[in-house]
């Protein structure tokens, strides 16, 4: 098929020169001469001695970390707690009903109506506060 394309295309098929030998630069790995092991011995006495070690440092494991870690959020929460126990007073909240009775909890409410439409429903019964 290559024989019927024009000379300028034939051009772009034709192979490269090949590369050209280079010897390697090292010897192969099995053909190296490796040297031969050395012992220990002469540096024996750059150790230090075993009782001059210091003892090893504990580390807490992850299992040591995770219960340590609760047992604070826990300290911190009961702190937590005891502080808003001793501060708060049911009496001097701003925000509370003057009376619990007259709290009126809806449910099961579209999400399509608005509070205009609640107040407007709620109003014929009587005042309301919000």
């Amino acid at each position: 098929m290559t024989q019927f394309l024009p000379p300028n295309l034939l051009a772009l098929f034709t192979p490269r020169d090949p590369i050209p030998f280079l010897p390697p630069n090292d010897k192969l790995p099995h053909e190296k001469k490796r040297l031969p092991y050395g012992g220990l011995a002469d540096f024996i006495n750059s150790f230090e001695a075993a009782h001059e070690t210091p003892p090893p440092t504990r580390i807490e494991t992850k299992e040591e970390r995770v219960a340590r870690r609760a047992r604070e959020k826990a300290e911190k929460a009961a702190l937590q707690l005891e502080e808003n126990l001793t501060s708060w007073d049911p009496n001097n909240n701003e925000a509370s009903t003057t009376d619990p009775y007259k709290t009126l909890f809806v449910a099961r409410l579209n999400y399509d109506t608005s509070e205009t439409k609640l107040r407007r429903e709620f109003e014929v019964y009587g005042k309301i506060k919000s």
